[in-house]
């Protein structure tokens, strides 16, 4: 009876390890707005992943596009997400979007390790990321609505 109880107590502090590890390995963290990002919204759909500075000329003409674009990207399962290349965080990240008049999401945690996706010392820059996770296209400069879907139509096919 004794060696029964222990076994049980040893399960339960494995399925507590378990719990606590895999909560925090879906931290995602918070939007702009301070809003907590859930992990559904990034895991198993594609993602367009856009660095974009408030000093980055391009990025200011970027935005309109990937505004217009995140709404009808949405209803295909893939999520349009922003990241400011200079880390602002808190009040600060939520002025700069809202300066840029940015609308899509904007993630206060760089995605960076979690995905794998190489640095760059360009602006802007956007990522494609598979629903597998997996860095499908990088590309440099101001992209275009029509551009990027033509691109994502493209990388979807190859599966």
């Amino acid at each position: 009876m004794i060696k029964r109880v222990q076994s049980v107590i040893r399960l339960m502090m494995v399925l507590i390890a378990a719990v606590v590890l895999a909560g925090c390995t879906d931290d995602v963290g918070v939007d702009q707005h301070g809003q907590k990002v859930a992990v559904e919204r990034l895991e198993g759909q594609w993602l367009v992943i856009n660095y974009w500075a408030e000093w980055c000329g391009p990025c200011r003409s970027e935005i309109p596009e990937l505004n217009a674009l995140a709404p009808e990207l949405e209803k295909q399962s893939v999520g349009v997400f922003g990241v400011n290349f200079d880390g602002l965080q808190g009040d600060e990240l939520s002025q700069a979007a809202k300066a840029l008049g940015i609308e899509f999401t904007v993630l206060a945690k760089d995605p960076a390790e979690r995905y794998g996706l190489p640095p760059s010392d360009a602006l802007p820059v956007t990522y494609i990321v598979d629903d597998q996770g997996k860095v499908r296209e990088r590309l440099l400069g101001e992209q275009t609505a029509e551009g990027l879907k033509a691109r994502l139509a493209a990388l979807r096919q190859e599966r």
